[in-house]
């Protein structure tokens, strides 16, 4: 069950010595060289603690967290990678579409843990006092937790904190209206400071890039509306225009410049995709990253990949759900790259938003230039950000397009290429086309983020991915159209089984894998 409450305590230091009755009683019985409340507020210590764990919380550091927590399912899931280990044998696993329930309860453990319960701390010790605090905090909370909703769908959000038996779930649609509320409130506040002219008391406290600016901080904030705007688009297309040209038309307005870039710093921080790769050789490149990034000659894979240790000079990759006998048939096929080699992890790119911004000007929404401009500029800004040369040449490419993938091992699972758009804009080609393409550049800029990825795919159907060769799942999900979400977890069933009632009373549909989340629609993109 999730944390119903969060209990804080203060640590007391008291004089074990009798003491008179005298007027100096207070002054005797306090410890001199004691830290008080007081003075840990002054160094805003009550609140880093909190801060850091939420930080490092939205992609749990922990390398064996982070393998279950994203991992071993949107990681896969998304076209990005795939395990050539077959942690469970025939029966399969995540990679066949057959759960394992063990691996997934972490999705919705760490977030609440790590992110929900620390908001809490933070709201109940500074929302009065010290707003831009609190402010901040909102926004890493819908970082952090808009991923949870986009796996499980209805989960606990509003009631959070609650003591009561059963905490009730919010539906995906309450969520989202919740978190642009959430992100209306943090940026009227963190605006309002900065334009007062106030200097910035996160300094301190603030582990990503920004050094708490806070101009920088709301600029994330709008990229991050813009981001949930076009999840929705399909489903609430009018709240989806309004929301995203709220953030297009704020003075600081959104991520540009790859200085913008939302990530987290973190000193002596080894990457936990880095260990699962090359430690563990539980993760590779996938084969659809093959064929597409291949198949472009995209000179940023080998930012992304090593080349493959059993075939030299190229980059090789691992049709998800295939059968495989034993994890050293396909150990040498690519390894991730140095993209996470550093000591930080990205939260939001200028690129993605420059892709998300391209969408809707597509749709004929206010994004401050056009879609064939700003889809231009995602790429270019890619490109910047990894430090590869040749943007300007890779976008008028109107000849390359993905390659069929041919597993050297078990030539079973070759597969003819299927997501065949090229990568220059046709200003003639109809907008499914072009929708086409501004998802595969995003799709290829936001790696190795898989999260983003896989909502994206289920949202658009975009890149087209290579279908499961051995779908494990007994028809819960379909090859067609692979995992939509994960079941509520076992932990909540038994703890929380009436909270769990109304979330799957608000899914609108069986609490299996196979299950379409709201803004999951069928049909067409326009």
């Amino acid at each position: 069950m999730i944390l119903n409450k969060i209990k804080t305590t203060a640590i007391c230091a008291t004089l074990l010595a009798a003491v008179s009755c005298t007027s100096d009683f207070n002054e005797i019985n306090t410890n001199p060289t004691g830290i008080t409340a007081k003075d840990l507020e002054q160094d805003f210590n009550h609140v880093r603690v909190p801060f850091t764990t939420i930080f490092t919380g939205v992609f749990n550091t922990t390398h064996w967290k982070y393998q279950l927590q994203q991992n071993l399912n949107a990681d896969i899931w998304s076209g990005y990678m795939a395990t050539p280990n077959p942690f469970k044998g025939a029966a399969g696993d995540n990679s066949n579409y057959n759960y394992v329930d063990g691996w997934n309860g972490f999705i919705w453990s760490l977030p609440y843990t790590d992110v929900m319960a620390n908001t809490l701390k933070i709201e109940q010790r500074t929302k009065e006092k010290y707003p831009q605090f609190y402010a901040v905090s909102l926004i890493l909370k819908v970082e952090g937790m808009h991923r949870v909703t986009d796996v499980f769908g209805p989960i606990v959000y509003s009631q959070f904190g609650a003591t009561t038996a059963t905490v009730p779930y919010d539906s995906q649609e309450e969520v989202y209206v919740k978190m642009f509320s959430e992100l209306d409130s943090a940026v009227a506040e963190l605006t309002r400071s900065v334009n007062a002219g106030e200097k910035s008391n996160f300094v301190s406290t603030d582990m990503s890039a920004y050094g708490g600016d806070y101009k920088k901080w709301v600029k994330y904030a709008n990229s991050l509306r813009l981001r949930l705007a076009m999840r929705i688009v399909k489903i609430k297309p009018t709240l989806a225009k309004t929301e995203a040209e709220k953030a297009i038309n704020h003075p600081f307005g959104v991520m540009t410049t790859n200085a913008d870039i939302a990530k987290v710093i973190i000193p002596n921080y080894i990457d936990p995709i880095l260990t699962i790769s090359d430690a563990w050789g539980d993760i590779r490149m996938s084969a659809d990253m093959e064929s597409i990034m291949n198949g472009y000659s995209d000179p940023r894979i080998a930012k992304y990949f090593k080349e493959s240790a059993d075939f030299p000079g190229q980059y090789r990759g691992v049709r998800t759900g295939i059968n495989m006998i034993a994890q050293t048939d396909r150990a040498g096929m690519s390894k991730i790259g140095s993209v996470v080699a550093s000591n930080e992890k990205v939260f939001m790119t200028p690129a993605e938003v420059y892709f998300l911004r391209a969408e809707g000007a597509l749709r004929g929404w206010n994004m401050g230039g056009t879609a064939q401009s700003l889809y231009e500029l995602g790429i270019t800004t890619s490109f910047g950000q990894h430090g590869a040369s040749g943007a300007a040449t890779y976008i008028t490419d109107n000849a390359k397009m993905a390659k069929d993938f041919v597993d050297v091992k078990d030539a079973a699972n070759n597969a003819v290429a299927v997501n065949n758009v090229t990568i220059a804009w046709d200003g003639a080609a109809a907008n499914e086309v072009k929708l086409q393409k501004i998802i595969t550049q995003k799709w290829i800029a936001n790696f190795p983020e898989g999260q983003e990825a896989w909502s994206e795919y289920r949202r658009t159907g975009y890149p087209k991915l290579f279908r499961a060769v051995h779908n494990t799942s007994g028809g819960t999900i379909t090859t067609e159209f692979g995992p939509r979400r994960v079941n509520f977890v076992q932990t909540e069933k038994d703890g929380n089984p009436g909270g769990v009632a109304t979330g799957i009373a608000k899914l609108g549909g069986p609490d299996n894998g196979g299950t379409r989340l709201w803004w999951d629609t069928t049909g067409s993109n326009f």
